[in-house]
């Protein structure tokens, strides 16, 4: 079982905390039967994005409508096996939930 020198950071980004909660539960659930060294989950600021939009913009000026996007991250770091590697790549993810997997070097 070969051990990849650096640490690697997996990031999770998702517009739906409770499905990017549950996807982490899988992650951390997956390295610990690994037995793979890990810290986390860290999380980051919430990325908040308003968009304000004129309902009618001639007569009824203060008639706007108001929507909100929120982005949450997470971040774990951890040396991986390929092993743990393989059993990370086997994890469904729903459409909302993306990860990313990023070097950190020494």
């Amino acid at each position: 079982m070969a051990i990849i020198e650096d640490r690697v950071k997996i990031r999770i980004v998702g517009y739906d905390q409770e499905a990017l909660d549950n996807v982490v539960k899988k992650f951390t659930t997956t390295l610990k039967e690994e037995g793979v060294e890990m810290s986390g989950p860290i999380p980051l600021p919430t990325h908040r994005e308003l968009y304000t939009i004129l309902r009618s913009p001639h007569k009824h000026k203060d008639s706007r409508e108001q929507f909100e996007r929120r982005i949450h991250k997470r971040i774990i770091t951890a040396k991986l096996s390929q092993k743990a590697l393989n059993a990370l790549s086997g994890i469904k993810l729903p459409s909302s939930v993306s990860v990313s997997l990023v070097l950190e070097s020494k």
